[in-house]
């Protein structure tokens, strides 16, 4: 059990109440332990007996099942080179083409059709990812429409940069039912890579796409939070004002993982932490990030997780590849981690990314990644719910970066969330979790013990 005071303030009063939470059992209770009430639906019952998430870790290696999402890696080549990708550094495997699509359709009768629910594909998702996707274009194709014979009401999803995009391909996407992400970080993406929207030619086939699927609730633009990049206000205003739409809804919005160098570079320093969660507050509680999925989803989660007392042992990661019905694979049938790495990339715990192949499905073993739980700092931290432990299989420095990064991302949501409950903003939280976390956004002055006069020394003689 770990319970955390939250002094929390009224805005525009001194008024001070405080509250109690265990991260644990998500309950919120005033500071003489009665609940607070929390006036919304509740959508989900958490049973007491319900089994908990199995805890992967290399010493307890995750397990593949039953299917619901399909992640293919087509490969990490791209055309472009950005300055945080996950994937910069990835040592690549033999790249997969045309050729290897027979085999690798041929393989689905095997591990994918009795693994899923219904034959015609209804209730599973197959996302394709690069490097850059279109970059495979000839093989992205033929594999899709063989798919989509295959299993005629699955759903299709394809995240890319947008650069490679023209009215053919287009068509294509629209008349294959792809939900498409178009990653473009607004204001901030000279900082992440080339701009394709100041290409004429390819801003008009990003513009053409968005019109096509913009109606049918197909299509986002996805932009990533760094240190270069803070403002979700400012990234909002970017493409609503691109795309006409005050209204506009964005994909993505976390802040980003440190997955080697790049990433540690756009990350957060120490001494920018408490200035980034205290305008993140402002732009979520002034409604200026309301434009981003990720400000509406984070709050109403936990919103929700206080309501129901959502256990902590029911959360999973927070990419959920560590789900049993959570698979990526590549065109020669390796498993993987997930879709950034490959078949011959190690993570930084030294166990290999390739965790096992289709046609030995049950022996597939999943032991790059590390539980939350089985961290040191989580199961001591107040946002634990919101966060669900970062980035699986990242340790060390980057792990440290991730975590400084996700806190920082995710206490906003946690104070956004608490005001709405409670009619407080919370200030301060003493708990079990580091001290310099304490004093959320600066406002209050840590009482630093006066340092003791150092002693005075006097040498010892030593008889001659």
């Amino acid at each position: 059990m770990a319970r955390f005071i939250i002094h929390a303030e009224r805005i525009g009063s001194a008024e001070i109440k405080k509250f109690i939470y265990d991260n644990q059992t998500s309950e919120l209770l005033t500071e003489d332990g009665t609940a607070v009430e929390v006036q919304v639906p509740k959508l989900h019952i958490y049973k007491k007996d319900a089994p908990a998430v199995f805890a992967v870790s290399s010493d307890a290696p995750g397990k593949k099942g039953q299917i619901k999402t399909l992640k293919i890696a087509l490969g990490l080549s791209c055309n472009y080179e950005c300055s945080y990708c996950s994937q910069r550094f990835v040592p690549r495997a033999d790249e997969t083409n045309a050729h290897d699509l027979e085999p690798f359709l041929e393989s689905l009768e095997q591990w994918l059709m009795p693994r899923i629910k219904n034959p015609d594909g209804e209730g599973l998702r197959i996302e394709f990812w690069g490097g850059e996707p279109f970059v495979y274009w000839k093989t992205l194709k033929p594999l899709a429409e063989r798919l989509r014979t295959r299993l005629p009401k699955v759903t299709f999803n394809v995240i890319t940069n947008g650069s490679l995009l023209d009215l053919e391909k287009n068509a294509w996407l629209d008349e294959m039912g792809f939900g498409v992400g178009i990653s473009h970080d607004g204001p901030g993406q000279h900082v992440r890579g080339p701009d394709p929207l100041q290409d004429p030619e390819k801003a008009a086939a990003i513009k053409d796409l968005f019109l096509r699927l913009r109606p049918k609730g197909r299509v986002s633009f996805n932009a990533m939070v760094n240190r270069d990049n803070q403002s979700r206000a400012a990234i909002v205003k970017f493409f609503s004002e691109l795309t006409g739409d005050p209204q506009l809804q964005m994909g993505e919005g976390a802040f980003v993982d440190p997955y080697d160098e790049g990433g540690l570079a756009s990350s957060l320093k120490p001494d920018e932490l408490v200035a980034f969660r205290l305008n993140a507050f402002r732009e979520v509680r002034n409604g200026s990030a309301a434009g981003m999925n990720i400000v509406k989803q984070k709050v109403s989660d936990f919103i929700e997780s206080i309501a129901n007392r959502r256990p902590a042992r029911l959360v999973g990661q927070k990419c959920g590849m560590d789900r049993t019905d959570n698979i990526a694979v590549d065109l020669k049938g390796n498993v993987l981690t997930c879709q950034n790495v490959s078949a011959v990339s190690v993570a930084p715990n030294g166990e290999a990314h390739k965790i096992g192949h289709v046609s030995d499905y049950e022996n597939i073993q999943l032991k790059t990644s590390t539980h939350w739980s089985k961290r040191e700092e989580c199961p001591k931290c107040p946002v634990l719910q919101l966060c669900k432990g970062s980035c699986m299989f990242l340790e060390g420095n980057l792990w440290d970066a991730g975590c400084d990064n996700s806190f920082s991302d995710n206490i906003p949501f946690f104070a956004a969330a608490i005001e709405f409950i409670t009619g407080y903003v919370p200030v301060y939280i003493e708990g079990p979790h580091r001290r310099d976390r304490w004093d959320i956004f600066g406002l209050r002055k840590e009482n630093v013990p006066t340092p003791k006069p150092a002693r005075r020394v006097i040498p010892i003689k030593v008889a001659a």
